[in-house]
Protein backbone atom coordinates (compact mmCIF):
# COMPACT_ATOMS: atom_id res chain seq x y z
CA UNK A 1 0.00 0.00 0.00
CA UNK A 2 1.35 3.58 -0.88
CA UNK A 3 1.45 6.03 1.83
CA UNK A 4 -0.34 9.31 1.23
CA UNK A 5 1.21 11.19 4.02
CA UNK A 6 4.89 12.00 4.98
CA UNK A 7 5.92 8.68 7.41
CA UNK A 8 9.24 8.11 8.98
CA UNK A 9 10.50 4.30 8.75
CA UNK A 10 13.32 2.42 6.77
CA UNK A 11 11.08 0.22 4.67
CA UNK A 12 10.21 2.41 1.64
CA UNK A 13 9.74 1.63 -1.84
CA UNK A 14 11.74 4.32 -4.35
CA UNK A 15 10.51 4.42 -7.83
CA UNK A 16 10.22 0.63 -8.57
CA UNK A 17 9.87 -2.20 -6.67
CA UNK A 18 12.78 -3.56 -6.71
CA UNK A 19 14.32 -0.56 -5.39
CA UNK A 20 12.89 -1.73 -1.68
CA UNK A 21 14.48 -1.33 1.45
CA UNK A 22 13.70 -3.07 4.38
CA UNK A 23 17.19 -2.83 6.92
CA UNK A 24 19.07 0.58 7.89
CA UNK A 25 22.04 -0.19 5.57
CA UNK A 26 19.38 -0.48 2.88
CA UNK A 27 17.62 2.86 3.43
CA UNK A 28 21.04 4.61 4.36
CA UNK A 29 22.32 3.28 0.84
CA UNK A 30 19.38 4.61 -0.88
CA UNK A 31 19.37 7.68 0.80
CA UNK A 32 22.89 8.63 -0.26
CA UNK A 33 22.19 7.06 -3.48
CA UNK A 34 19.16 9.82 -3.97
CA UNK A 35 21.27 12.45 -2.27
CA UNK A 36 24.37 12.04 -4.91
CA UNK A 37 21.58 11.84 -7.44
CA UNK A 38 20.48 15.05 -6.77
CA UNK A 39 23.85 17.09 -6.46
CA UNK A 40 24.10 15.54 -10.12
CA UNK A 41 21.11 16.78 -10.93
CA UNK A 42 22.16 20.51 -10.05
CA UNK A 43 26.10 19.84 -11.99
CA UNK A 44 24.51 18.71 -15.40
CA UNK A 45 22.60 22.06 -14.93
CA UNK A 46 25.09 23.96 -14.55
CA UNK A 47 26.86 22.26 -17.33
CA UNK A 48 23.96 22.67 -19.40
CA UNK A 49 23.46 26.38 -18.48
CA UNK A 50 27.46 27.02 -19.18
CA UNK A 51 27.62 25.21 -22.30
CA UNK A 52 24.66 27.12 -23.87
CA UNK A 53 26.58 30.55 -22.78
CA UNK A 54 29.30 29.13 -24.53
CA UNK A 55 27.39 27.94 -27.44
CA UNK A 56 26.25 31.19 -27.88
CA UNK A 57 29.24 33.43 -27.18
CA UNK A 58 31.91 34.17 -29.95
CA UNK A 59 34.80 31.69 -29.10
CA UNK A 60 37.68 30.19 -31.96
CA UNK A 61 37.34 26.58 -32.80
CA UNK A 62 40.58 26.65 -31.07
CA UNK A 63 39.61 27.11 -27.76
CA UNK A 64 36.12 25.18 -27.75
CA UNK A 65 36.42 22.48 -31.17
CA UNK A 66 32.55 21.67 -30.76
CA UNK A 67 32.17 24.98 -30.89
CA UNK A 68 33.58 25.75 -33.95
CA UNK A 69 32.19 28.90 -36.27
CA UNK A 70 30.78 26.72 -39.13
CA UNK A 71 26.72 26.03 -38.98
CA UNK A 72 27.47 22.40 -38.38
CA UNK A 73 29.24 22.90 -35.03
CA UNK A 74 26.69 26.10 -33.87
CA UNK A 75 24.19 22.39 -34.92
CA UNK A 76 25.81 19.96 -32.95
CA UNK A 77 26.06 22.79 -29.85
CA UNK A 78 22.19 23.14 -30.15
CA UNK A 79 21.65 19.18 -30.33
CA UNK A 80 23.88 18.71 -27.48
CA UNK A 81 22.40 21.02 -25.73
CA UNK A 82 18.91 19.99 -26.31
CA UNK A 83 20.35 16.01 -25.30
CA UNK A 84 21.71 17.82 -21.80
CA UNK A 85 18.39 19.01 -21.16
CA UNK A 86 16.54 15.92 -21.48
CA UNK A 87 18.61 14.00 -19.51
CA UNK A 88 18.45 16.64 -16.90
CA UNK A 89 14.92 16.79 -17.11
CA UNK A 90 14.37 13.18 -16.86
CA UNK A 91 16.60 13.09 -14.00
CA UNK A 92 14.66 15.87 -12.06
CA UNK A 93 11.51 14.04 -12.79
CA UNK A 94 12.83 10.59 -11.10
CA UNK A 95 13.46 12.67 -8.43
CA UNK A 96 10.54 14.04 -8.11
CA UNK A 97 8.90 10.59 -8.35
CA UNK A 98 11.48 9.61 -5.69
CA UNK A 99 9.91 12.40 -3.30
CA UNK A 100 6.28 11.21 -3.86
CA UNK A 101 7.59 7.84 -1.66
CA UNK A 102 6.33 10.05 0.54
CA UNK A 103 9.36 9.19 3.26
CA UNK A 104 10.79 11.90 5.44
CA UNK A 105 14.11 10.73 5.09
CA UNK A 106 13.65 10.24 1.34
CA UNK A 107 12.64 13.88 0.88
CA UNK A 108 15.13 15.27 3.03
CA UNK A 109 17.96 13.46 1.01
CA UNK A 110 16.70 14.67 -2.21
CA UNK A 111 16.63 18.39 -0.60
CA UNK A 112 19.92 18.21 0.85
CA UNK A 113 21.51 16.99 -2.05
CA UNK A 114 20.13 19.82 -4.35
CA UNK A 115 21.14 22.34 -1.53
CA UNK A 116 24.79 21.16 -1.55
CA UNK A 117 24.65 20.80 -5.59
CA UNK A 118 23.62 24.11 -6.05
CA UNK A 119 26.27 25.13 -3.60
CA UNK A 120 28.96 23.47 -4.99
CA UNK A 121 28.22 23.68 -8.93
CA UNK A 122 25.53 27.01 -9.24
CA UNK A 123 25.83 29.29 -6.68
CA UNK A 124 28.78 31.14 -8.00
CA UNK A 125 29.51 34.89 -8.93
CA UNK A 126 28.99 34.46 -12.31
CA UNK A 127 25.40 33.29 -12.03
CA UNK A 128 24.79 37.09 -10.98
CA UNK A 129 26.02 38.37 -14.58
CA UNK A 130 23.63 35.51 -16.50
CA UNK A 131 20.07 35.40 -16.69
CA UNK A 132 19.20 32.08 -16.56
CA UNK A 133 16.30 30.38 -18.35
CA UNK A 134 13.96 28.95 -16.44
CA UNK A 135 11.74 26.51 -18.88
CA UNK A 136 11.55 24.05 -16.55
CA UNK A 137 9.58 23.33 -13.48
CA UNK A 138 11.49 20.81 -11.98
CA UNK A 139 14.96 23.54 -11.97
Amino acid sequence: MMHMTFYWGKTVTILVDSWRTDSWISYLLSLIALLLGSAFYQFLEDRRVRFKLLSKSNHSSLEIPLLASRAGGRYAARIFTAVLFGVNSAIGYLLMLAVMSFNGGVFLAVVIGLTLGYYAFRSGAEEDLIALDKSCACS
